[in-house]
């Protein structure tokens, strides 16, 4: 057996099995081991939406992807190098995802006559030549899992054949050279009312570190050097962590505390956890019987000086529709966190889509328009909540924030900032305290510059008002049936939103060259993908330049004039072209589009395909 230890720059592994395996742990744990070691990287959790789907069936496959790497990445990788298979499900779920040359362990205990009639394959794909182009590993690692805890009595043989995913994690962990201090450290913390529990699944993750060094099944051991990082100090973080903890800071730099109404719905669900463990920062959670609920307890937390947010998926935003509409209506700071997952409906809730652009600029009846952002990665999601929050209490309007499953569940380092980094929105809160018209109060008196009305906190002497969903005059506050009024009031909602365009940062554009033809343009998640694909296609020759926005609504004011400098614009969207139509009626040109609506974000090697057939007809 050879100890040799092969170093590379960039891996790609995916963990794939029954959903009860533990998959999602298992590479959540080789994700924290990776990040500890300063690694970058990007992961890319898949798993069904049934909570038990039937064992050994491919609807009930789970898998995690992750790609890390000793430089910059921008995605979770294409294809995986290495594919765990826990059984012929999982095998044949993913076997097309992988490149001549890949590695497969499989679990050679799960591959029984039952179990590959269940996957639905007619032969035995390690005896049919299906495995031919890979590098294929057979490991018994539910007999080995259950032969190193044979000891643990107290334990049944089901509860030790669950430490299986240990097992497979100390093997690739041995590997990979992953620590396994931390791993080890967690279990006896996760089970630490549970000793026994604890300890064997210690003993399995040994275990499979042990077999890996002993062995013969592998040449050698993979190393990958940490990243060259800017420096700082790091957190794994995923996009739903990540904000949580734009709120809670948001909350922080304005001075207010921090409410969350909401109701739980996947991949949205996360925020409302994450929020309910920072009470001591003075945050309040509210998880409501429903989504109406939810979203009226967040505007009422508004009407009470608040920084409130309400968290859901598309689903959730129809029914919260009328009262973000009445949030446009009383002129509120209110912060609606819209975490995309496909649809219609409830559609696929445990799968990514960006198909909810429309809906978010046009799902309300009457003229009702709120500023609308998108985070681009998962740590963007922090500074795209403080920017939201920013807006909001500036404006004094609910702003939809973007987001999807891809960010929401996806993980990657990011470095956290100093408060002092952040920006400071106490300038943007300001409490109505004394009256503002000959002696009374007037509700609705704007301020010249943002259009945004007063707010003042219920119960303040002296400036008791009465807000509501009908149509409310100018200044006064007062119920308003007149067509002139109304006509002015629609105007005012909207030049609120047109004012924004003067306060956010003009599009910047990565143009290397200065003369490309192409622009590659984008928004949200599709940052990743687009970015690695320019990157790619400058490596190989090609001249492209890129952009993403973050602002929707209202569009940079730059925007026109940078879509017209090139001869071609090509818009990848996770819909069938939602903004690429927003784009072509505003600004009347030809962006084209590159759409997939499959529930998994784009690779780098498709979008790189679609580079160069542009760039041949341009």
């Amino acid at each position: 057996m050879s100890n040799q230890v092969e170093r590379v720059r960039t891996v790609t592994i995916r963990f794939a099995g029954d959903s009860g395996d533990g998959m999602q742990l298992t590479g959540t744990r080789f994700t924290s081991a990776t990040a500890a070691m300063g690694n970058d990287l990007a992961t890319l959790p898949d798993f069904p939406a049934e909570i038990r789907a039937p064992a050994g069936s491919l609807p009930g496959v789970s898998g995690f992807q992750l790609h890390f790497a000793d430089h910059d990445i921008l995605t979770p990788g294409d294809a995986p190098d290495v594919l765990v298979s826990m059984n012929p499900a999982a095998l044949k779920v993913n076997l097309g995802d992988l490149e001549p040359g890949a590695t497969v362990i499989l679990n050679e205990d799960a591959f029984t006559p039952q179990n590959l009639k269940k996957a639905r394959y007619e032969a035995d794909p390690r005896e049919d030549g299906t495995l031919e182009p890979f590098q294929v590993v057979e490991v018994p690692i539910t007999t080995m899992t259950v032969g190193a805890l044979e000891k643990y009595e107290d334990l049944g043989k089901k509860e030790k054949q669950r430490a299986k995913n240990m097992f497979a994690l100390g093997l690739m962990s041995w590997m990979y050279s992953r620590p396994t201090e931390p791993t080890t450290e967690w279990l006896a913390d996760k089970f630490s009312a549970q000793p026994s529990v604890a300890a064997a699944n210690i003993a399995a993750f040994d275990a499979g570190w042990a077999f890996g060094e002993t062995t013969e099944l592998f040449g050698h051991q993979y190393e990958v050097a940490p990243a060259d990082l800017p420096p700082g100090r790091y957190r794994q973080i995923t996009g739903n962590q990540a904000i949580s903890c734009g709120l809670v800071a948001a909350a922080d730099r304005s001075g207010l505390r921090l409410f969350l109404g909401g109701y739980p719905i996947t991949p949205a669900s996360d925020v409302l956890h994450e929020l309910a463990r920072y009470k001591q920062f003075g945050v309040q959670t509210f998880q409501a019987e429903d989504e109406i609920a939810g979203v009226g307890a967040s505007l009422g937390a508004s009407f009470a000086g608040n920084l409130a947010a309400t968290v859901t998926s598309g689903p959730g935003i129809a029914l919260k529709a009328e009262t973000i509409g009445l949030g446009v209506s009383v002129e509120l700071p209110l912060l609606v966190l819209n975490i995309q997952r496909g649809g219609p409906s409830t559609g696929l809730p445990t799968k990514t889509e960006q198909s909810d652009l429309l809906q978010a600029l046009f799902g309300r009846n009457g003229e009702s328009p709120v500023p609308v952002i998108a985070a681009a990665t998962p740590g963007d999601c922090f500074h795209t909540a403080i920017e939201a929050a920013r807006m909001a209490l500036t404006y004094r309007t609910p702003v939809l924030v973007l987001s999807d499953g891809y960010l929401a569940n996806g993980a990657e380092p990011w470095r956290i900032p100093e408060m002092d980094e952040l920006p400071d929105l106490r300038d943007c809160v300001s409490f109505a305290t004394e009256t503002n018209h000959n002696g009374e109060y007037w509700p609705f008196l704007r301020d010249e510059g943002s259009l945004a009305r007063p707010w003042a906190i219920p119960g303040t002497p002296g400036l008791e008002h009465r807000i509501g969903g009908l149509e409310k005059a100018d200044g006064t506050g007062n119920i308003s049936y007149d067509p002139d009024n109304h006509q002015h009031m629609t105007e005012v909602r909207q030049g609120k939103v047109d004012r924004i365009a003067e306060d956010i940062p003009p599009l910047a554009v990565d143009d290397p060259d200065g003369d490309t033809r192409l622009l590659m343009l984008g928004w949200g998640s599709t940052y990743g993908p687009i970015a690695a694909a320019v990157r790619q296609a400058r490596d190989e020759g090609h001249a492209v330049a890129q952009a993403h926005l973050r602002h929707l609504n209202p569009f940079p004011a730059n925007l026109g004039e940078i879509l017209a400098r090139y001869d071609r614009v090509l818009l990848p969207e996770m819909n069938t072209g939602q903004l690429r139509m927003l784009l072509r009626a505003r600004y009347l040109m030809d962006v084209r589009g590159y759409n997939r609506v499959s529930g998994l974000p784009f690779t780098t090697q498709e979008l790189v395909r679609e580079i160069t057939n542009q760039l041949a007809h341009v």
